[in-house]
């Protein structure tokens, strides 16, 4: 429902906002990211920590802890020389955002 009125809004304009977003995220190059996450990051991220999408060149990466994030931080050159084989795809900076689980 919409907070300004109490109608709901038509499945046409839910469905444009939708495109809009995916249009903006390439699900092919995100395959190709989770393919390559074991050898760009330590065997550990690599198991705690999950590539989600990438949008605008900013990868996002979903980790379980504020320990994880700044691990991710500290080596954010490394991780993303891991994705040069890419090319002019490959993620241009990352950011995490805690799990909720």
């Amino acid at each position: 429902m919409n907070a300004k009125n109490e109608h709901p809004r038509p499945l046409g304009e839910i469905l444009n906002v939708v495109a809009g977003r995916l249009r903006k995220v390439d699900l092919r190059l995100i395959d190709e990211i989770q393919r390559l996450w074991p050898d760009a990051v330590d065997p550990v991220l690599a198991e705690h920590c999950q590539p989600e999408f990438v949008k605008n060149g900013v990868l996002l990466i979903r980790v379980p802890s504020g320990a994880f994030a700044q691990r991710i931080n500290a080596e954010h050159e490394s991780i993303l020389r891991g994705f040069s084989s890419l090319g002019e795809r490959a993620p241009t900076s990352l950011r995490t955002v805690l799990s909720e689980s």
